[in-house]
């Protein structure tokens, strides 16, 4: 079992910028991958970025360029900075770790970007 605890969501105007972190505890060797995944009202949740085990990064399209993934080297909390943030941005960010039993998920923490 591995448990996730988020925090670092918030308002914040367009063109500001946040930090997410997510702690993960429990079961931690057995993560390979870590990354964040977002659902805006009314939509889908949808993929946002990854960083493996071996420090390999992915981005939605969306967010290539504006957004950082990072991690601890002992792998027990991921790191996301959110940089020129757009509305568009705005979504209930979840944390997600990648296990060999299984991916496992925090509560979410809300991020909303306006004016």
């Amino acid at each position: 079992q591995v448990q996730l605890v988020e925090s670092g969501g918030g308002l914040v105007q367009p063109g500001g910028s946040l930090r997410l972190s997510c702690a993960a505890s429990g079961s931690i060797f057995s993560i390979y991958a870590m990354g964040w995944y977002r659902q805006a009202p009314g939509k889908q949740r949808e993929f946002v970025a990854t960083i493996t085990s071996g420090g390999s990064t992915d981005y939605v399209d969306s967010v290539k360029g504006r957004f950082t993934i990072s991690k601890t080297n002992a792998k027990n909390t991921v790191y996301l900075e959110m940089n020129s943030l757009k509305p568009e941005d705005t979504a209930v960010y979840y944390c997600n770790v990648k296990t060999g039993v299984g991916p496992y998920w925090g509560q979410g923490t809300q991020v909303t970007v306006s004016s």
